[in-house]
């Protein structure tokens, strides 16, 4: 959208009273559609960058569609002091939900848990971000948490997998857990389950990737060569859920695949040219708005508008991927446990609205795995 602005960036007044832009060509009036079309594509201009099932992608708001759950309200007082710097903490979850059309997916063996967890850091200057994926078979203290059934119910602190906090007291819980693990304030919440992902994907016309192997996962029905693939709906799932097709097998192998999708999701995200297809935009709009859950302040159009404005500049060469410093837990190998030391920079470079150092990730088990040399 033409930006009326002159080079030095101060808004042009006549442009702005008088209609002429800072060419000094007289604009030619709006039609009502036109005028409808621009409203649409501001208000539906809310970007965010999502790991789920594991995930990275764009995300829409239309007022009605949404749902939201007030974080805050569940949370009370009893956390972290919010950095007043202008940076911004969004903690983003794949549910791994098997009710409803996610049933084709396998039972849900007790509940549903997050199935990926990354934790969004934007900078305060709005133009970088890190992303720290959390492992779902991390062993942390979880805290105590109000049961996630509406009985009100206590579930005591205990030693536990993380992903069992969104089980146990759902977001809220999650949110919980990671504050106390982090000591970082989470602004925003969002979360999407298997099918709400797939319909993101198909509506943003699939994902390019290219593999420098044949990837076959029997578990993800993800079955491609080597070489550029398009990913659409059903392969991306299979991508971002893989654990068996590539490397050891493990959830850490399968944090890389996710991180890689992210990359190549925002590529496309910026390259589909939303705000010239209206069509498309109003289509993503309705299809992210209506298979997301997110925390209530984001639950508005000027809300999202404004996080639209403060993401839209982050290009993927912008976005650092990390995962949380850990090692295989030497009472079980399918669980892995955080390095604490390391663990301990991540968060303070979190805090510090700086670079997660590259001394916070060697020799952890999650900078071991060879998978960013299968997917680029």
């Amino acid at each position: 959208m033409p930006d009326d602005t002159r080079s030095g960036g101060q808004p042009d007044a006549q442009a702005r009273a008088g209609g002429v832009r800072a060419t000094g060509r007289r604009r030619k009036p709006r039609t009502r559609r036109q005028r409808v079309l621009r409203v649409v594509a501001w208000t539906a201009a809310g970007v965010i960058v999502l790991g789920g099932g594991a995930l990275g992608f764009v995300y829409f708001k239309f007022d009605g569609n949404i749902t939201g759950i007030d974080i805050n309200a569940a949370l009370g007082t009893d956390r972290p002091v919010d950095t007043p710097n202008g940076s911004m903490d969004i903690l983003v979850l794949g549910s791994d939900s098997r009710s409803g059309s996610n049933a084709k997916y396998g039972q849900d063996g007790g509940g549903a848990r997050s199935d990926t967890a990354m934790v969004v850091h934007v900078n305060k200057d709005h133009d970088k971000a890190s992303v720290v994926s959390i492992p779902r078979d991390t062993i942390i203290d979880r805290p105590s948490c109000v049961k996630d059934d509406g009985s009100g119910a206590q579930v005591p602190a205990q030693q536990a997998m993380f992903n069992s906090a969104y089980e146990v007291g759902g977001p809220a819980c999650a949110v919980k857990t990671v504050e106390t693990m982090s000591g970082v304030r989470m602004d925003h919440y969002v979360e999407v389950d298997f099918s709400g992902f797939k319909k993101l994907i198909d509506t943003l016309g699939g994902v390019e990737i290219t593999t420098a192997k044949a990837i076959q996962d029997k578990d993800s029905h993800l079955n491609i060569g080597a070489g550029t693939h398009r990913l659409n709906g059903e392969q991306s799932l299979g991508l971002v859920r893989t654990r068996h097709g590539v490397g050891d097998g493990s959830d850490l192998g399968r944090i890389q695949l996710q991180q890689a999708f992210v990359k190549a999701l925002v590529e496309q995200v910026n390259s589909v040219g939303m705000f010239s297809n209206p069509k498309k935009l109003y289509d993503l709009a309705d299809t992210a708005t209506k298979t997301v859950t997110t925390d209530s302040d984001l639950d508005s159009a000027a809300d999202l508008a404004g996080l639209a404005q403060m993401l839209k500049g982050i290009k993927p060469d912008d976005i650092q991927m990390t995962t949380l410093p850990v090692q295989y837990d030497p009472a079980d190998p399918n669980r892995v446990v955080p390095l604490e030391m390391k663990t301990k920079q991540v968060w303070t470079a979190v805090k510090r609205d700086a670079r997660i150092p590259e001394s916070a990730t060697k020799d952890s088990a999650g900078d071991k795995t060879d998978i960013h040399d299968v997917v680029r």
